[in-house]
Order: structure tokens, then C-alpha cells, then sequence
């Protein structure tokens, strides 16, 4: 394998592509890693690696697809458009696999890998999330660069979508009612022997033009991953009970109720765990031989690893993440509307890095400072209407950096000891951030503004700023001086309102 040319990475900012960008660094490759939202790139531990190059680039794009493809060597393709398009991902992730065969052509690229889904392609009952993963895979090998394909189930590790969907409900429910699929057999995999296949196939030329099947040591049940993951976790023996009245659809909303997982992204899941996913071919085993973990043991790494905070990647850092224009511009004729604003100011003896940590650890664990289970309530309101809700968390519980997911919201924008501007993906009636900014006046004191703004969207979002603008007063003035005294911070002057 030449590693004077750059490997093209897509979909680096999602659960797997995060995890490979830095081990092919690793391995002394040079990668040219592209992304819709290039902060959430920057902002990760190895973005300094002066064998990374990071581009902004859409796949539904193909003049910038052609820029930051022409050069390279390899294309490591894994965007699945399902969570920054849930209800129209499958048209998405086929014009995104066109786009890519089309100009891997054209500039030369020498193969292309893509990490699809297993499951039979001939089957009548085969879920739209797996037609999807096929479909892809199709387009890609009907092209003219080779391609590898590799056909992966369930992967197993910290952070993934597939284990917290498991983790969640077995944590938080001791008797479960499950559908028929629970029997279902399937071969997870541990995502570190994911990436060992993904990297291992640079150097094995026999997986060129080839389609093969990844999966771990055993096919086990979801019933039997749900036993063990219990006994893991050091949790009490789990009662399953399988009922044939669960719908694909009725266990998504159940999913959506119980978990982080939004319906919209755990229907087409959900709808996928009906159909058997084992490896119908071994030839992968000889071609890039590896020391492959049980079930049990990759189990086990995920949650050594929660427990060490040492989460790489999440299945929350996928997705397009944009800052409105109307944000940093503030003006309502631009915007087509007012825009309305509670901006609060407090005074304080402090150097910027005392307060600025409080304002890092907000949501999670640690909660808003004040009022959470005011917090606690729209994030509920807000899983009944099919939002995302407070249960997502957040990926570190004292560290960001832009792209996270926090609670309801996502990190638009991240200055250390300066700035965290925070946008709103619960269910509203209109867009809204939540900003705070360090203003530091001399070495000892400082101002911290805490600005919220709503750009209502019809008369009901007007109607929505003004419902809830009493509880401005005791929410907002109360989340400051709870930052403050987590601080240790003296106040000199406030909280106020500015007007």
C-alpha cells in the first residue's frame, strides 16, 4: 500500500469513521479526512497530526467532493444519512454512493472500502434500513473503482447506537416485554476488530473487488446479549418476556421512551432486528487474521470503558451541525421576523478559567443549576412529541467540544474561557440558543453574560416566548448563580437583566 498519497475518509465525524481516522495515523498513513461540519473534526485530540488534512465537503456535492478526492488513493466510505435525514435517508444515502462512484472515477481513485450491513439481500421481510445498507453497497460495486465491502451486524462497543440501545434497556428495566425479534440470531462484533478489518484490508489485495462478512466469534440472540450484558454490569438476572403483538414500530416508540434514542432513528433499527444478521461467508477470517472478542469480552471493554470516561466516539456526534446566520447577524429583517432575547449580566471577582469550568459541566449528570426538574419536564414533553429529550446526556461529563450533543441541545460554538453558544434540537416552535460568554475586565474580575434567543417560526412560536418567558426570571437568574457557586466565585454585582 503507497503511503505517500492521502486515504480519503468519510463520515469521520460518525461512531466508526471517528475511531479510524486516528488508528490509520497510527499506522503512518496519510489521511484526508472530510466532513459537512469541520469544527467537530478540529476540535478532536489528534486534529493536529501532521499527517491530517481536514476539508469541509458534502457527498451530496459533487464539485466539492471532486476537490478533496482528486490526489488520493484509497476512499474509505461510511456516511448513512439516517440521522441527519431520518425519514428520507434511503433516497440521501443513494444519491451520496452515485456522487462517490461517479467522481472516485473520474480523479483516479484506486478502490473504495465501505462498511456496510449484513442480512440477506434476497429477503422479502428484509427491513429498510438494511435494503438501504445493500443498496449502497450496489451502486458503489457497479462503479468502476473496486470496491471492498465489508458486512457487519450489531457493533458492540462505548458509545454506539446498537449497545445503548441495549445498555438503557436493560439498566431501566427489570421485566421487559419484547418482541418475537429478541430471539433472533445475530453475530455482533467488537468495534476494535471492526477497525482492525478496515485497516487491515490496505495491505491484503484479496479483499480487493470482494464482499465479505465481519462478525465476531458467536451468534448469539438479543436475549442472550441482554443476559449478559446484566451480569456485566453487575445488574440482577433481567425477566424477558416475548410478546407477538410488539411491532417494529411499536418497539421503536417503546425504544424512544425508554432510551436517548429518538423514534425516528430507532424505528429503522428497531425494524432491522427482526431479520437474522450472521455471516454467510468466513473468508475475511484468512484474509485478515485477527484475535476476535466474544460477546462477553467486548461487553465488558464498553463498559470499562464508560467507567473510565474514555468514550472516543458517540453515536450522538453524527449529523449536520449549524449555527443559523440569524445567531451571530441579530437582525429580524434578515432573519424574516423578531427575533426575541433575555441577555443577563453578572459581575464577578474571578479569573476566567474558575467560572469557565462550571459552564463546561452543564447538563449530564451535573444538571442546569437551577430548577432541573423544570429541565426534567420539557425533556419529557419533548419525548412525547418525538424529541430527542434530556436522556441523551452528554459524551464526557467535564469536557466538550463543538458538535457534542448536550442533553437537548448541541455545542455550536466553543472558545475555551471565553465563549459556549449552545443550539436547541428539542421539539420548538421556532430556533433557539442558549449562549454564555466571558468578558474579562482585568486580572481579577470579569462579566458573564448569559443570552437566550428565540426566533419563533408563526404565531404559536410568538405565542411559545411569551408562555414561557415568566420563568425566565427564576430559571435563568438562578442557573447563574448556581454556576457562580459552583465556582467559588464572589459576586461584585447582579444577576441582571439587560435590556
Amino acid at each position: 500500500m503507497d503511503k505517500t498519497k492521502p486515504i480519503w475518509v468519510s463520515g469521520g465525524t460518525g461512531y466508526v469513521g471517528a475511531r479510524l481516522i486516528p488508528r490509520l495515523l497510527e499506522a503512518g498513513y496519510k489521511v484526508r479526512a472530510i466532513s459537512r461540519t469541520v469544527d467537530k473534526l478540529t476540535s478532536r485530540p489528534w486534529a493536529n497530526n501532521p499527517n491530517l488534512e481536514i476539508y469541509p465537503a458534502d457527498v451530496l456535492d459533487l464539485e466539492s467532493l471532486t476537490q478533496t478526492m482528486r490526489g488520493c488513493s484509497v476512499v474509505y466510505y461510511m456516511v448513512h444519512s439516517m440521522n441527519a435525514h431520518p425519514k428520507k435517508y434511503r433516497e440521501m444515502d443513494k444519491k451520496a454512493a452515485q456522487n462517490v462512484a461517479k467522481v472516485a472515477a473520474q480523479v483516479g481513485i484506486e478502490r473504495i472500502i465501505y462498511l456496510g450491513g449484513l442480512g440477506s439481500k434476497n429477503s422479502s421481510d428484509l427491513s429498510k434500513h438494511l435494503q438501504s445498507r445493500h443498496e449502497v453497497a450496489d451502486i458503489l460495486c457497479n462503479g468502476k473503482v473496486p470496491v471492498t465491502v465489508l458486512r457487519a451486524a450489531m457493533i458492540i462497543g462505548s458509545g454506539s447506537a446498537s449497545f445503548e440501545i441495549l445498555r438503557y434497556l436493560v439498566d431501566r428495566l427489570p421485566i421487559m416485554i419484547t418482541p418475537k425479534w429478541v430471539s433472533t440470531p445475530c453475530q455482533p462484533i467488537a468495534i476494535r476488530n471492526v477497525l482492525t478489518y478496515l485497516i487491515g484490508c490496505l495491505d491484503s489485495p484479496g479483499t480487493i473487488g470482494k464482499t465479505l462478512d465481519i462478525g465476531g466469534k458467536e451468534v448469539v440472540t438479543y436475549r442472550d446479549l441482554m443476559e449478559m450484558y446484566a451480569e456485566e454490569a453487575g445488574l440482577p438476572k433481567r425477566a424477558v418476556i416475548p410478546v407477538p403483538f410488539f411491532t417494529p414500530r411499536l418497539s421503536s416508540y417503546w425504544i424512544h421512551l425508554v432510551t436517548p434514542m429518538p423514534a425516528s432513528i430507532a424505528r429503522p433499527l428497531a425494524e432491522g432486528l427482526k431479520n437474522p444478521v450472521t455471516c454467510l461467508n468466513n473468508d475475511i477470517l484468512e484474509l485478515v487474521p485477527q484475535e476476535l472478542l466474544s460477546c462477553r469480552e467486548a461487553v465488558k471493554f464498553a463498559l470499562e470503558k464508560m467507567e473510565m470516561q474514555q468514550i472516543e466516539s458517540h453515536w450522538t456526534d453524527a449529523g449536520y451541525s449549524f449555527s443559523p446566520e440569524w445567531v451571530y447577524s441579530g437582525d429580524p429583517q434578515w432573519a424574516g421576523g423578531t427575533i426575541y432575547e433575555d441577555k443577563r449580566k453578572i459581575t464577578l471577582k474571578a479569573k476566567p478559567e474558575e467560572i469557565w469550568q462550571p459552564i463546561c459541566r452543564i447538563g449530564g449528570e451535573t444538571g442546569w443549576y437551577y430548577g432541573d426538574w423544570l429541565w426534567q419536564l420539557r425533556g419529557v414533553i419533548d419525548r412525547m412529541v418525538g424529541g430527542v429529550g434530556l436522556r441523551r446526556g452528554r459524551r464526557h461529563p467535564t469536557e466538550l467540544r463543538p458538535g457534542d450533543a448536550l442533553d437537548f441541545w448541541r455545542v455550536a460554538d466553543l472558545q475555551e474561557n471565553k465563549r459556549l453558544m449552545l443550539i436547541a434540537e428539542m421539539k420548538l416552535p421556532g430556533q433557539a440558543i442558549l449562549d454564555f460568554k466571558i468578558n474579562k475586565l482585568d486580572e481579577e474580575t470579569l462579566e458573564l453574560y448569559q443570552t437566550a434567543r428565540f426566533l419563533p417560526k408563526g404565531l404559536f412560536g410568538i405565542l411559545y416566548w411569551w408562555l414561557v418567558t415568566p420563568l425566565h426570571f427564576f430559571v435563568f437568574n438562578g442557573m447563574l448563580l448556581g454556576m457562580v457557586k459552583a465556582s467559588g466565585a464572589n459576586i461584585l454585582e447582579g444577576p441582571e437583566l439587560i435590556k
